[in-house]
């Protein structure tokens, strides 16, 4: 129906939400078992949406999803610790890092597969959304533009 209406789909496989199921059996993103129940799923996206989407997003806002997810426990699975919230479970220190990881491990699984299988007939473009901030040095001086750098690279990648 996009198409008819002139509109470009682009397909976002993972913005923020999973099966409770996958949660429950193995902790979801907190597990490297996610990795390939991801891909699996990424797929299955690509096989069944390639021939009419040329616009993938594999991970939408890992940073995001891993912050207010597993640091400020605001978005399921709602895992937080002390001083960042009182949540029934959660480690803010180290979790939020696992989910990175494993979310930036199943977005090169899934990149690679489009590119070695899917690409070259369906004609699509991939990758990943980050989300950082806008910085600006206070002063036209060397230190300022480096510490701008510093900042973007350290929120955006």
């Amino acid at each position: 129906k996009c198409q008819k209406a002139g509109i470009e789909p682009f397909l976002t496989i993972h913005h923020f939400d999973l099966p409770q199921e996958l949660e429950d059996r193995y902790g979801a993103w907190l597990s490297p078992l996610m990795q390939d129940d991801f891909l699996l799923l990424a797929e299955t996206c690509f096989k069944s949406f390639g021939d009419r989407v040329k616009y993938w997003t594999t991970i939408n806002e890992p940073n995001m999803f891993a912050e207010m997810s597993y640091v400020r426990g605001l978005y399921p699975p709602a895992h937080c610790s002390p001083p960042f919230g009182n949540c029934s479970v959660g480690n803010a220190d180290i979790e939020p890092l696992i989910v990175v990881h494993n979310m930036l491990l199943a977005h090169g699984k899934a990149v690679k597969l489009y590119r070695e299988r899917f690409q070259s007939k369906q004609g699509g473009s991939i990758g990943l959304v980050v989300q950082s901030h806008m910085y600006e040095p206070l002063r036209d001086v060397e230190s300022d533009r480096q510490a701008v750098n510093r900042a973007l690279a350290f929120t955006g990648g």
